[in-house]
Protein backbone atom coordinates (compact mmCIF):
# COMPACT_ATOMS: atom_id res chain seq x y z
CA UNK A 1 0.00 0.00 0.00
CA UNK A 2 1.00 3.71 -0.65
CA UNK A 3 1.41 5.59 1.83
CA UNK A 4 3.47 8.79 2.41
CA UNK A 5 5.28 6.75 5.39
CA UNK A 6 5.95 4.16 3.15
CA UNK A 7 7.36 6.22 0.03
CA UNK A 8 9.60 8.34 2.69
CA UNK A 9 10.62 4.86 4.55
CA UNK A 10 11.79 3.56 0.71
CA UNK A 11 13.86 7.08 0.38
CA UNK A 12 15.48 7.14 3.90
CA UNK A 13 16.84 2.93 2.97
CA UNK A 14 18.69 3.68 0.11
CA UNK A 15 21.44 5.72 -0.03
CA UNK A 16 21.13 7.80 -3.90
CA UNK A 17 17.77 8.39 -2.80
CA UNK A 18 18.28 9.81 0.53
CA UNK A 19 20.76 11.56 -0.24
CA UNK A 20 19.33 13.49 -3.71
CA UNK A 21 16.77 14.44 -0.70
CA UNK A 22 18.85 15.74 1.73
CA UNK A 23 20.88 17.86 -1.30
CA UNK A 24 17.33 19.30 -2.54
CA UNK A 25 16.17 20.47 0.84
CA UNK A 26 19.91 21.73 2.33
CA UNK A 27 19.99 23.57 -1.31
CA UNK A 28 16.92 25.16 -0.59
CA UNK A 29 17.14 25.98 3.03
CA UNK A 30 20.84 27.51 2.41
CA UNK A 31 19.11 29.53 -0.57
CA UNK A 32 16.30 30.77 1.90
CA UNK A 33 19.06 31.64 4.30
CA UNK A 34 20.76 33.94 1.88
CA UNK A 35 17.44 35.48 0.68
CA UNK A 36 16.86 36.33 4.58
CA UNK A 37 20.25 38.10 4.99
CA UNK A 38 19.90 40.20 2.17
CA UNK A 39 16.20 41.37 3.18
CA UNK A 40 17.78 42.05 6.40
CA UNK A 41 20.82 44.13 5.52
CA UNK A 42 18.11 46.06 3.31
CA UNK A 43 15.50 46.63 5.26
CA UNK A 44 13.73 50.04 5.12
CA UNK A 45 14.56 52.41 8.10
CA UNK A 46 10.93 52.82 8.97
CA UNK A 47 10.87 48.97 9.34
CA UNK A 48 14.07 48.53 10.99
CA UNK A 49 12.56 46.57 14.05
CA UNK A 50 11.97 43.92 11.46
CA UNK A 51 15.85 43.03 10.82
CA UNK A 52 16.69 41.12 13.84
CA UNK A 53 13.48 38.79 13.13
CA UNK A 54 13.99 38.61 9.58
CA UNK A 55 17.59 37.90 10.65
CA UNK A 56 16.51 34.94 13.19
CA UNK A 57 14.29 33.37 10.15
CA UNK A 58 17.58 33.48 7.78
CA UNK A 59 19.86 31.60 10.78
CA UNK A 60 16.60 29.32 11.35
CA UNK A 61 16.76 28.78 7.36
CA UNK A 62 21.09 27.92 7.73
CA UNK A 63 20.61 25.78 10.48
CA UNK A 64 18.33 23.78 8.44
CA UNK A 65 20.41 23.52 5.34
CA UNK A 66 23.53 22.32 8.14
CA UNK A 67 21.55 20.03 9.79
CA UNK A 68 20.08 18.40 5.97
CA UNK A 69 24.09 18.32 5.13
CA UNK A 70 24.73 16.75 8.45
CA UNK A 71 22.55 13.89 8.12
CA UNK A 72 24.42 12.77 4.92
CA UNK A 73 27.19 12.91 6.59
CA UNK A 74 26.59 11.07 8.93
CA UNK A 75 26.04 7.63 6.43
CA UNK A 76 29.26 8.50 4.91
CA UNK A 77 27.52 10.63 1.97
CA UNK A 78 28.05 13.76 -0.26
CA UNK A 79 25.82 15.86 -1.33
CA UNK A 80 24.69 16.20 -5.36
CA UNK A 81 23.83 18.71 -7.94
CA UNK A 82 20.21 19.74 -7.35
CA UNK A 83 18.72 18.89 -10.86
CA UNK A 84 16.91 22.28 -12.07
CA UNK A 85 13.59 21.17 -12.14
CA UNK A 86 13.34 20.15 -8.38
CA UNK A 87 15.13 23.19 -7.74
CA UNK A 88 11.62 24.54 -5.23
CA UNK A 89 13.03 27.74 -4.88
CA UNK A 90 14.80 29.44 -7.81
CA UNK A 91 11.89 28.03 -9.36
CA UNK A 92 9.67 30.56 -7.64
CA UNK A 93 11.71 33.34 -8.02
CA UNK A 94 12.16 32.60 -11.81
CA UNK A 95 8.03 33.04 -11.71
CA UNK A 96 8.23 36.24 -10.25
CA UNK A 97 7.13 35.19 -6.32
CA UNK A 98 9.21 36.93 -3.61
CA UNK A 99 11.82 39.55 -4.25
CA UNK A 100 13.95 39.13 -7.56
CA UNK A 101 17.62 38.45 -6.28
CA UNK A 102 18.58 40.91 -8.76
CA UNK A 103 17.12 43.53 -6.28
CA UNK A 104 18.51 41.74 -3.25
CA UNK A 105 22.50 41.70 -4.39
CA UNK A 106 22.38 45.75 -4.79
CA UNK A 107 22.72 48.09 -1.56
CA UNK A 108 19.53 49.89 -2.43
CA UNK A 109 17.47 49.99 0.68
CA UNK A 110 14.10 48.08 0.17
CA UNK A 111 10.58 49.63 0.31
CA UNK A 112 7.62 48.86 2.54
CA UNK A 113 5.75 47.16 -0.37
CA UNK A 114 9.03 44.85 -1.12
CA UNK A 115 9.01 43.86 2.92
CA UNK A 116 5.16 43.30 2.24
CA UNK A 117 6.17 40.84 -0.91
CA UNK A 118 8.73 39.46 1.08
CA UNK A 119 6.17 38.83 3.97
CA UNK A 120 3.38 37.17 1.88
CA UNK A 121 5.89 35.18 -0.17
CA UNK A 122 7.31 33.88 3.29
CA UNK A 123 3.60 33.29 4.42
CA UNK A 124 2.49 31.01 1.38
CA UNK A 125 5.93 29.07 1.02
CA UNK A 126 5.81 28.34 5.19
CA UNK A 127 2.93 27.38 4.96
CA UNK A 128 3.74 24.22 2.80
CA UNK A 129 7.07 23.49 4.55
CA UNK A 130 5.32 23.45 8.33
CA UNK A 131 2.83 20.87 6.51
CA UNK A 132 5.00 18.95 5.55
CA UNK A 133 7.46 18.75 8.33
CA UNK A 134 4.52 18.23 10.08
CA UNK A 135 4.02 15.14 8.39
CA UNK A 136 7.31 13.84 8.29
CA UNK A 137 7.26 14.60 12.35
CA UNK A 138 3.90 12.50 12.92
CA UNK A 139 5.72 9.30 11.22
CA UNK A 140 9.74 9.91 11.76
CA UNK A 141 9.50 12.30 15.48
CA UNK A 142 10.51 9.08 17.47
CA UNK A 143 13.08 7.66 14.51
CA UNK A 144 16.36 7.23 16.10
CA UNK A 145 18.49 9.30 13.23
CA UNK A 146 15.62 11.59 12.45
CA UNK A 147 13.81 12.29 14.78
CA UNK A 148 15.86 15.44 16.73
CA UNK A 149 16.32 17.61 13.18
CA UNK A 150 12.17 16.67 12.11
CA UNK A 151 11.01 17.97 15.81
CA UNK A 152 13.43 20.94 15.46
CA UNK A 153 12.53 22.08 11.85
CA UNK A 154 9.25 21.37 12.71
CA UNK A 155 8.92 23.67 15.60
CA UNK A 156 11.26 26.37 13.54
CA UNK A 157 9.07 26.21 10.71
CA UNK A 158 5.90 26.38 12.44
CA UNK A 159 7.39 29.66 14.24
CA UNK A 160 7.92 30.90 10.52
CA UNK A 161 4.50 30.80 9.88
CA UNK A 162 3.65 32.57 12.90
CA UNK A 163 5.82 35.38 12.47
CA UNK A 164 4.82 36.13 8.98
CA UNK A 165 0.79 35.89 10.32
CA UNK A 166 1.86 38.30 13.04
CA UNK A 167 3.87 40.93 10.49
CA UNK A 168 1.29 41.03 7.67
CA UNK A 169 -1.73 41.55 10.17
CA UNK A 170 0.19 44.81 11.92
CA UNK A 171 0.84 46.13 8.35
CA UNK A 172 -2.91 45.26 7.56
CA UNK A 173 -4.08 47.10 10.21
CA UNK A 174 -1.71 50.24 8.57
CA UNK A 175 -3.52 50.52 5.68
CA UNK A 176 -1.83 47.83 3.57
CA UNK A 177 -4.50 45.48 3.55
CA UNK A 178 -5.75 45.33 -0.27
CA UNK A 179 -2.30 45.12 -1.30
CA UNK A 180 -2.05 42.02 0.74
CA UNK A 181 -4.31 40.09 0.04
CA UNK A 182 -3.65 40.77 -3.99
CA UNK A 183 -0.02 39.77 -3.20
CA UNK A 184 -0.50 36.62 -1.38
CA UNK A 185 -3.42 35.06 -4.17
CA UNK A 186 -0.72 35.75 -6.79
CA UNK A 187 2.21 33.81 -4.92
CA UNK A 188 -0.23 30.72 -3.63
CA UNK A 189 -1.50 29.95 -7.05
CA UNK A 190 1.88 30.11 -8.64
CA UNK A 191 3.37 27.83 -5.70
CA UNK A 192 0.77 25.83 -6.12
CA UNK A 193 1.80 25.52 -9.06
CA UNK A 194 5.84 25.45 -8.72
CA UNK A 195 5.20 23.24 -5.94
CA UNK A 196 3.06 20.46 -8.77
CA UNK A 197 5.96 20.19 -11.24
CA UNK A 198 8.36 19.91 -8.70
CA UNK A 199 6.61 17.20 -7.05
CA UNK A 200 6.67 15.59 -10.45
CA UNK A 201 10.11 16.27 -11.22
CA UNK A 202 11.85 14.85 -7.51
CA UNK A 203 9.02 11.56 -7.89
CA UNK A 204 10.56 10.96 -11.84
CA UNK A 205 14.34 11.19 -9.65
CA UNK A 206 13.25 9.23 -6.75
CA UNK A 207 11.36 6.47 -9.26
CA UNK A 208 14.51 5.88 -11.63
CA UNK A 209 16.98 5.66 -8.17
CA UNK A 210 14.43 3.11 -6.66
CA UNK A 211 13.33 1.36 -9.33
CA UNK A 212 9.75 1.75 -9.34
CA UNK A 213 7.51 0.39 -12.14
CA UNK A 214 5.68 2.57 -14.70
CA UNK A 215 2.46 1.69 -12.72
CA UNK A 216 3.93 2.53 -9.22
CA UNK A 217 4.76 6.09 -10.90
CA UNK A 218 1.98 6.47 -12.47
CA UNK A 219 -0.09 6.48 -9.45
CA UNK A 220 1.96 8.91 -7.81
CA UNK A 221 1.98 11.06 -11.07
CA UNK A 222 -1.78 11.14 -11.05
CA UNK A 223 -2.07 11.56 -7.04
CA UNK A 224 -0.07 14.54 -7.33
CA UNK A 225 -2.08 16.26 -10.39
CA UNK A 226 -5.39 15.59 -7.86
CA UNK A 227 -3.61 17.65 -5.09
CA UNK A 228 -3.14 20.44 -7.74
CA UNK A 229 -6.94 20.24 -9.11
CA UNK A 230 -8.23 20.30 -5.33
CA UNK A 231 -5.29 23.19 -4.51
CA UNK A 232 -6.12 25.12 -7.51
CA UNK A 233 -9.83 24.90 -7.25
CA UNK A 234 -9.68 25.73 -3.43
CA UNK A 235 -7.16 24.29 -1.47
CA UNK A 236 -4.87 27.59 -1.95
CA UNK A 237 -7.01 29.49 0.60
CA UNK A 238 -5.33 28.35 3.17
CA UNK A 239 -2.26 30.12 1.79
CA UNK A 240 -4.02 33.56 1.78
CA UNK A 241 -5.67 33.59 5.19
CA UNK A 242 -4.62 35.67 8.29
CA UNK A 243 -5.05 35.29 12.13
CA UNK A 244 -3.44 36.11 14.52
CA UNK A 245 -1.26 33.46 15.63
CA UNK A 246 -0.96 31.25 18.78
CA UNK A 247 2.52 31.96 19.22
CA UNK A 248 3.10 35.07 19.73
CA UNK A 249 6.37 37.30 19.17
CA UNK A 250 8.06 33.83 17.52
CA UNK A 251 11.63 35.31 15.76
CA UNK A 252 11.85 37.56 18.48
CA UNK A 253 14.48 35.69 20.32
CA UNK A 254 18.01 34.31 19.07
CA UNK A 255 18.45 31.27 16.76
CA UNK A 256 18.90 27.87 18.35
CA UNK A 257 21.94 25.71 17.51
CA UNK A 258 21.78 22.45 15.05
CA UNK A 259 21.94 19.56 17.07
CA UNK A 260 25.42 17.73 16.33
CA UNK A 261 25.32 14.21 14.96
CA UNK A 262 27.28 11.84 15.79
Amino acid sequence: MLSAKSLFQEILDHDEAFRLFCSIAASGESQGGWENARIAALVPQSESGLAPKITRHGADEDKHGRIFNALMRKRGLESVPVPPETDYTMLLEKHGIGLAHDKLRSDQPLTVPDIITYLAHSRVTEQRASEQMELLRKHFADHPDLGRAVRMISGDEDNHLAYCHEELLRFARAGHGRAIQHTLRACALAEIRVYRDVSLAVTAHMGRILGWSRAKSAVLAAGIHAVYVYERAAGWRRMVSLKPPERRNALGGPATSAPEFA
